[in-house]
């Protein structure tokens, strides 16, 4: 099993630039994929950013030269800068992990763009 704490949301101008932080309750090296995703009200849940244990990464189209994903193997951590925030970017987020062929989610982080 995986248990994901993210950390990092709040309230921020639009323009501005926050970081989420999800911690891992094991190596990320044994993870297959972590990722990124949001879910904003009465909207269904969406992919953000996704980055696989090779490096490998995915954006959505939305937040592409915006948002960057990236690991810290030696924290056990995924981050989510992100960058050049919208209204539109208002959302819980929410980590996920697939490991073992079963995906974890974790607990959710409001982030919220407003003047």
């Amino acid at each position: 099993q995986v248990q994901l704490v993210e950390s990092g949301g709040g309230l921020v101008q639009p323009g501005g630039s926050l970081r989420l932080s999800c911690a891992a309750s094991r190596s990320i090296f044994t993870i297959n994929a972590m990722g990124w995703y949001r879910q904003a009200p009465g909207k269904e849940r969406e992919l953000v950013a996704r980055i696989t244990n090779s490096g490998s990464t995915n954006y959505a189209d939305s937040v592409k030269g915006r948002f960057t994903i990236s690991r810290d193997n030696a924290k056990d951590t995924v981050d989510l800068q992100m960058n050049s925030l919208r209204p539109g970017d208002t959302a819980v987020y929410y980590c996920h992990a697939v490991y073992n062929i079963r995906g974890y989610w974790g607990q959710g982080t409001q982030v919220t763009v407003s003047s």
